[in-house]
């Protein structure tokens, strides 16, 4: 048995509006994501920490942070308190290729999700957070890892992407 669906005559013009705003918003974000400019053309909001970028020489780094912890031909540790460090990693040719940098909870310049990426990142289950995003015009790859619990360690690193 067959059956026909009539449509009521009094629904036929709600259901064409709606079609018509659900197109229409999709229009516009679309409009709107195409005009917007990717974070990747602008490159990371987080591209340098302390002056120090990727590609310094490590005289330059030595001479910006003052003199590190412990230091090598491949990577320099800073201590700047007890609640923030950092590594900076040199290549062969003895320039920057990563910078790693620690917050302990209560460090005085605490990085956020938001200032790094420009965006908050859903937390997990657990409270922590964890998001990579590479720019690859811009050369380099951006993380940000914030572990759970009452006293969260923060690492924001950037890296050259080879």
């Amino acid at each position: 048995m067959i059956r026909a669906f009539r449509i009521s005559t009094s629904i036929v013009p709600v259901l064409l509006t709606a079609l018509i705003i659900q197109a229409g918003l999709t229009l516009t974000v679309a409009q709107t994501q195409k005009t917007r400019p990717s974070a990747d053309e602008n490159g990371p909001l987080f591209n340098e920490y302390r002056s120090v970028k990727i590609g310094m020489t490590t005289e330059e780094v030595r001479k910006t942070l003052s003199n590190p912890t412990d230091k090598s031909d491949e990577q320099d540790f800073f201590i700047f308190s007890e609640t923030e460090s950092a590594q900076v990693f040199y290549d062969k040719s003895h320039k920057v290729f990563a910078i790693s940098v620690n917050f302990l909870n209560g460090a005085r310049d605490l990085p956020t999700a938001k200032g790094v990426f420009g965006s908050d990142i859903q937390p997990k289950p657990d409270g922590s957070v964890y998001k990579m995003v590479r720019y690859p015009k811009a050369g380099c790859w951006v993380s940000f890892s914030r572990t759970a619990g009452d006293s969260p360690l923060t690492t924001v690193t950037l890296q050259k992407i080879e």
